[in-house]
Parts: C-alpha cells; structure tokens; sequence
C-alpha cells in the first residue's frame, strides 16, 4: 500500500470520526428508524468511496449531507410504496412504553417537522440540527441562500401553528 493510499484512508477515518454521529442524527429527523439512519449514512460513506471522480477535496462534508438527505427520502418513498401494498407485512415496532416528558415533547416535534414540506424539513434540520449556515444549506440542497431563508422561515411558522406556540 503506497503512503499515499494511506492518506487517503486516513483522511476518510477522520471525517467518519468527525461527521458519522452528525449525519445519524440528521438522518433522524427525517426518518424516524435509528438502525435505518445509520445504514442511510453507511451508504453515504459507501458511495464516497466508491464514485470517481469523488468530490473535490474539502467537499466531502457537503457530499455526503446530500446523499444523507437523498437516502433518506429514498427509505421514506420505499416505505411509502410498502404502505400502499397492504399484502406485505407491516415493519415491526416496538412495544409502546411510558416515556418522561421530554421524549414525548421531542416526539412531538418531530412529528410536526416531518409534516412539514420536504424542502422545509431538510432546511431546518440541516440548520438546526446539522448547524449549517444559510451557505452551506444552500450548497448542500443545490438551491440559493434566498431559497434557504424562505423555507426557514416558512416552516418555523408552520411548525409554531402546529406546535401552538405564539413567540
């Protein structure tokens, strides 16, 4: 193996040290099934490997939010195909447990942030829970800092209707 080739491998341990626990967890606030967030970002992490050319050096972070956020709105199109389809059995879950204050309000949450348009969701997760700035929202989506702003915005008020909240 050259020293080169280890740089190499030494720089991707390093982001997946640096950005894995991230990507889970921006993963989780559009899909709502840790084991699959987690495999969403191996993917993520798989098809950096794998395309050629790779993203140019110091654009890996913003590639693989993109493919994080396109794996998944694929897993939640496949779920919805499987709820269309009411032959296959239903995906397992867990029993229903009592759960303190704080789960269920962040449960809450969640919930109205997933029923939010797509856009608006991958917006405020990418700005609240990646801590993004408006830049990097907007090269991460492919879309304008005018754009980032106006689905921040949009769906902050949504979610304060839907969460009931007046500030």
């Amino acid at each position: 193996m050259t020293s080169l080739h280890r740089t190499d491998d030494d720089r991707i341990a390093v982001l997946f040290e640096t950005n894995y626990a991230a990507l889970v967890r921006l993963a989780a606030v559009l899909v709502d099934d840790v084991g699959s967030c987690e495999e969403i970002v191996q993917d993520a992490f798989a098809k950096l490997l794998t395309i050629s050319p790779g993203p140019a050096p110091g654009k890996e972070a913003p590639y693989l939010r993109s493919a994080v956020l396109n794996g998944s709105r694929s897993r939640l199109r496949h779920r919805l195909v499987r709820e269309r389809h009411p032959n296959l059995p239903a995906p397992p879950y867990p029993a229903a447990e009592q759960e303190a204050v704080h789960r269920m309000e962040t449960r809450r949450v969640l919930d109205a942030l997933r029923a939010l348009p797509a856009r608006q969701a991958e917006v405020l997760a990418l700005r609240f829970q990646a801590d993004l700035s408006e830049a990097e929202i907007a090269e991460t989506l492919g879309i304008s800092t005018g754009s980032v702003k106006t689905h921040a915005n949009r769906g902050i008020a949504k979610l304060r209707d839907r969460l009931g909240e007046t500030s």
